[in-house]
């Protein structure tokens, strides 16, 4: 693999546009303080649940940024942890209501489930994106050919109306490619993803093009993993993770299903996913030949 790609890896002092991010660092942030300080005191999730009257599991999705946060239940954990710094309460709840701020793709609710929002918050804040795709294109390096293709199939009862929002949702989403600082996409993508003709033989075609040129950006690296590699680290699916700037909060895991999405979020759990990722550009081919492969499945197709 050559060093090139390394070098497209953020340091972490990047300083994303909070308008283009929205809510979702606000969000992380204070999760991720919330659950420091329930675990300092040594208090379960269950427990903390019951303090402002929710479930274990709404603790665990407001740790996680992936639910926004009523200033009174931030104002009860932090009563319930012990914070009586006035200062320290006021900066978390002011995180609480920066939190609640309606994003962009919010305007896209209609066709957006309640449990890819949180990602769509992590995808547009992050500073670095890895993924691993075994059915389809990355939806950020999609034509709209392509996207529009591809959501026929999983959405086959959707009205016209509907699958023009959800390619503009794709479109829009694609942005953070070339915003300043540009999100640093990586990813490693299986060889038949790139040999089924999704849409037919032309919008294939197209696509396998726009592959071509979007990877001589500087900050997109595209792997292939080829039939010839037999068994690799991600057999059980698509993965994605997302760095966030600033390398104070946790990275993202997204598990992307049929009908929901897992969000693994402990510290094993997160290095697992890393340790699978790093494996699986060792087994796919060097990004050097990535636009040699696909100029030459371009020709096959």
């Amino acid at each position: 693999m050559g060093t090139k790609e390394a070098a497209r890896t953020p340091s972490g002092n990047e300083v994303l546009d909070g308008r283009s991010a929205g809510p979702m660092m606000a969000r992380l942030a204070l999760g991720a303080r919330l659950r420091r300080l329930r675990e300092e005191q040594h208090i379960s999730r269950e427990a903390a649940g019951h303090a402002i009257r929710a479930s274990r599991s709404k603790i665990s999705r407001l740790e996680g940024g992936r639910h926004g946060f009523k200033p009174r239940d931030v104002a009860d954990l932090l009563t319930h942890y012990g914070v009586t710094d006035e200062a320290e309460r006021a900066t978390l709840l002011t995180l609480a209501e920066q939190a609640n701020t309606p994003a962009w793709w919010q305007y896209y609710n209609d066709v957006v489930p309640v449990w890819m929002q949180a990602y769509l918050g992590a995808e547009q804040a992050a500073s670095l994106i890895r993924c691993f795709e075994v059915q389809r294109v990355p939806g950020l390096l999609q034509t709209p050919d392509y996207a529009r293709a591809s959501i026929r199939l999983t959405h086959p009862g959707a009205s016209a109306e509907e699958i023009d929002r959800r390619v503009m949702l794709r479109m829009t989403r694609q942005r953070i490619l070339h915003r300043e600082p540009a999100a640093q996409l990586w990813a490693v993508i299986d060889e038949a993803v790139l040999r089924r003709p999704v849409g037919g033989i032309g919008t294939m075609r197209a696509q396998l093009r726009h592959l071509i040129e979007v990877c001589q950006l500087p900050q997109v690296t595209v792997q292939i993993m080829p039939f010839l590699a037999g068994d690799h680290a991600a057999e059980g699916g698509p993965v994605t993770i997302l760095r966030l700037p600033g390398g104070r909060l946790p990275d993202v895991v997204y598990l992307e299903q049929l009908a929901t999405a897992l969000y693994p979020d402990k510290p094993a759990e997160i290095e697992f996913y890393w340790d699978v990722m790093n494996r699986l550009v060792v087994e796919a081919e060097s990004p050097d030949e990535t636009a040699s492969i696909l100029h030459r499945i371009l020709q096959e197709t």
